[in-house]
């Protein structure tokens, strides 16, 4: 049997883990530690060095050593160590290959596939720099599962006879995630997710340097130009102060001079209150995202039976009173928080291979984020482009298929563009571009036109955009393949045939016309005081038909057979002019 690792490639520290003897198994790096830190270095003579090593050499030549570079995924951003420049896609690889390189010793064995762990708010551009590295690292990446989702597949795989809701809050290194999800009858299903992917642990640290630099009448971008060893050097003493308050009232800090060397007579004490203090605009942007995941999901805190504590950086004080604040109880942390998403990712492989011990283990998604289309405007005389359309609202439960209509701009308009985007905001400019669909041969006809446009979306991250025109019939598609770029053509091929059975279809099915047609004559027979109740339910049907989503039509429907009847109506599935 093929064997698939899970990865954890996390900002601070990354893990590797594998379905070993019926459980998750995390795999030890060359010092047996199950921690690599996420850092690269490069030597004089060129060579790279990655984990503890690396982050050694970033205390003591800042220069030569980079971290955090999971930030920068998706971006432009670009590294000069000892002459040479290197993205973050490359130095991601660095550290997933070292890892590949533990997990063959630990196993003894070639390992050419693995499941990577991302934020659960990482935009597609940051997926797909994701997938790269691991192929640079010479891996075949068969899935990318979130971060929270993966912990809580650690949690189900362990708990999975229970029943209960349960909130997962992922705090690591540089990222934070929010998901809300259910748990029952062995089935795994995420109801939200939200989330910052520029805010962790780091930024924490971050918030005690510059603190204690201000004190000394520095400002810490200054710092970092003039005198970069003593800022990596009191970098690392705040990050063990900041770990330090987990467990004790007040901690203290030596303070390094411009050479990097500390004075035991020069110190600072920093307690939990004044720490509580310097990082409470961070704690306002941490509870944003819980309470946008608790909105979106349509749950109060009463209905939280376990918030699951995961990463690092929730071992802070600060997380804890802001859990029990927030949900009147203690965060959960029944696994070790730095290992449990690693653990997560190798049950997540055991379910990619079908594995025995994970058989009766069901789970289901969202869609992190919205997508939709660049629509124009109409503002009087005026129309202005560049708006975004909903398609797919964020945290809809994937696969899903869903329509929208839209209307040409002009008169005997004969194209359109559809172009695709993903993101939260207002305008497509601030949001993420995917690709496009031309639209052509549009027949000539005034200016509203209708079009449907439809998106069907699945768990491999495959994206179906139709454009129907019911004025020549005429289909038009394309299949964005961003999130599924490792899939084989085979496996390709046939995730584009199951999109299609996630397609429905209600205003072809001449049943549904019949209905409408039928339904709608009524309305002008019966009395003014039914006419109200009628035409509200032959609405939400015609509604229903447009946004072909299975339930809520199938709501839609029965809801008018019943007002129907309930007036007396008797419709037996043929409209007048069919009878005999």
């Amino acid at each position: 049997m093929e064997t698939i690792i899970g990865i954890d490639l996390g900002t601070t520290n990354s893990l590797c883990s594998v379905f070993q003897d019926g459980k998750p198994v995390l795999i030890p790096n060359p010092h047996g530690s199950m921690l690599t830190p996420s850092v690269v270095a490069i030597l004089d003579d060129g060579r790279v060095v990655v984990g503890q090593a690396a982050r050694e050499l970033q205390v003591t030549r800042p220069e030569a050593a980079v971290a955090c570079f999971k930030r920068w995924m998706g971006t432009d951003h670009k590294v000069s160590l000892q002459g040479k420049s290197f993205t973050p896609v490359e130095l991601s690889s660095f550290v997933l290959k070292a890892l590949k390189e533990d997990a063959e010793a630990f196993l003894k064995k070639p390992i050419e596939a693995a499941v990577i762990t991302v934020p659960a708010y990482f935009n597609d551009h940051q997926r797909k720099a994701t997938k790269q590295a691991g192929e640079m690292a010479g891996l075949k990446v068969r899935r990318i599962i979130n971060e929270p989702t993966a912990a809580a597949l650690t949690y189900g795989f362990h708990d999975r006879n229970a029943e209960k809701m349960i909130l997962v809050v992922d705090l690591g290194g540089g990222t934070f995630d929010v998901t809300l999800m259910e748990i029952f009858e062995g089935t795994l299903e995420i109801v939200s997710t939200a989330g910052e992917s520029m805010l962790g642990g780091e930024d924490f640290t971050d918030r005690i340097v510059a603190t204690v630099l201000k004190k000394e009448g520095l400002a810490l971008e200054v710092a970092e130009v003039r005198s970069p060893l003593r800022v990596s050097r009191l970098r690392q003493e705040c990050e063990l102060a900041k770990r330090g308050l987990a467990t004790e009232s007040t901690v203290r800090i030596r303070l390094p001079d411009d050479h990097g060397t500390y004075d035991e007579s020069r110190a600072v004490k920093l307690d939990r209150a004044a720490f509580a203090k310097i990082v409470e605009p961070l704690m306002e942007r941490i509870k944003r995202p819980i309470t946008r995941a608790m909105q979106d999901g349509q749950r109060e805190a009463k209905e939280i039976d376990e918030v699951i504590l995961v990463g690092g950086a929730t071992r802070m004080s600060v997380m804890q009173e802001c859990v029990q604040q927030i949900f009147g109880k203690q965060g959960l942390i029944k696994y070790n928080p730095d290992e449990v998403v690693a653990l997560g990712a190798a049950v997540q492989a055991a379910l990619i291979l079908d594995h025995a011990d994970v058989r009766e283990m069901v789970m289901t998604d969202v869609c992190p984020f919205t997508l939709g289309i660049s629509i124009a405007k109409e503002f009087g005389t005026r129309i202005e482009s560049g708006y975004f359309n909903p398609i797919i609202h964020r945290n809809t439960t994937i696969p899903v298929s869903r329509e929208e209509v839209v209307c040409t701009l002009i008169d005997n308009q004969p194209e359109i563009i559809v172009k695709v985007y993903q993101g939260e905001a207002r305008k497509v400019v601030d949001n993420v571009f995917l690709g496009e669909l031309q639209v052509k041969d549009i027949p000539r006809q005034p200016a509203g036109a209708e079009i449907m446009i439809r998106f069907t979306y699945d768990l491999n991250g495959l994206l179906e955009v139709e454009a129907y025109v019911p004025s020549s019939n005429r289909k038009f598609s394309t299949v964005l393949t961003n999130h599924a770029a490792t899939l084989s053509k085979f496996e390709l091929e046939q995730a584009i045939r199951n999109l299609q059975r996630l397609k429905f279809y209600p205003r072809d099915d001449l049943e549904n016309q019949r209905l409408l047609r039928y339904a709608e004559r009524m309305v002008g027979e019966v009395n003014r005081f039914q006419r109200e109740q009628l035409e509200y339910a032959v609405d939400r049907f015609l509604n229903a038909m447009v946004d072909s989503e299975r339930e809520s039509f199938a709501s839609a429907r029965q809801d008018l057979l019943i007002t129907l009847e309930q007036l007396g109506i008797s419709y037996d599935g043929q409209s007048e002019d069919e009878k005999p």
